[in-house]
């Protein structure tokens, strides 16, 4: 005789596992690493500083 199944567990188990997989699919098309945020932060402030230097006072 086979075992009983609960039910509630496997439907819960089934949406934890599409949750995770629509999660990875986000990461993959959306995501970066902390690394680059940093990054591309560093790069847009150095950028706002050279303009900010080059710009003239106003008579």
């Amino acid at each position: 005789m086979a075992q009983p199944v609960n039910l509630n567990r496997f439907r819960k188990e089934k949406a934890r596992a599409e949750k995770k997989a629509r999660a990875d699919k986000n990461a993959v098309s959306h995501g970066r690493t902390k690394a680059q945020k940093d990054a591309e932060k560093k790069l847009s402030e150095i950028e706002k500083r050279r303009l900010d230097g080059a710009k003239r006072d106003e008579p």
